[in-house]
């Protein structure tokens, strides 16, 4: 694991998108915590989506916003996780599980730093950087047309991939503690 911190300390303090790759519970977003409490981000938010728990429904809605009236709940006005990390960071957890259909309009955010609240035609603009993670290997996934090769390009800036328990017996009993302590 200490190998894997040094390697991501080159890019702690930047606003490079970070790609963490391993197996489910080795910690990814533990790292991706760390990455953001380390850069000059920190005083600004940490927002985790996790991208396999949306449905396709729920997504730009969740991620964009929606205005009042844009659907049939939408009561009021309520801001996206784009909008609640702006200056900070917004970490996309289990990307690898976002359907093609949803890739391009998350393509124009990351991009752009623009999206438009589900029944807006404004623009907003945003200042947010990327973390995300996955146990998928999405170079697969691009050879197999499942997922765009621009997306993983832009996600992609620097790529850690994180690797199994099995491999790093010290940092179970860490693990352990601290979810303990969450519960």
């Amino acid at each position: 694991m200490r190998r894997l911190m040094d390697d991501l300390a080159r890019v702690t303090d930047s606003d490079a998108s970070v790609l963490l790759l391993g197996e489910n519970g080795t910690g990814k977003s533990l790292i991706a915590q760390r990455l953001h409490r380390g850069s000059s981000r920190r005083d600004k938010a940490f927002v985790r989506v996790d991208i396999g728990g949306l449905t396709p429904t729920l997504f730009e809605a969740e991620l964009f916003g929606h205005v009042r009236g844009a659907y049939t709940d939408a009561r009021q006005d309520r801001a996206g996780r784009f909008e609640l990390a702006d200056g900070g960071t917004l970490f996309l957890d289990e990307i690898g599980n976002l359907p093609s259909e949803q890739q391009p309009k998350l393509l124009r955010a990351i991009e752009d730093g623009e999206f438009e609240r589900l029944g807006s035609s404004r623009t907003r603009r945003v200042d947010v950087r990327i973390i995300a993670a996955t146990n998928a290997d999405l170079d697969a996934e691009v050879a197999a047309g499942r997922f765009r090769r621009d997306l993983l390009y832009r996600l992609n800036t620097f790529q850690a991939r994180v690797p199994p328990l099995v491999e790093r017996r010290d940092d179970i009993l860490p693990l352990a503690r601290h979810y303990l302590a969450l519960a």
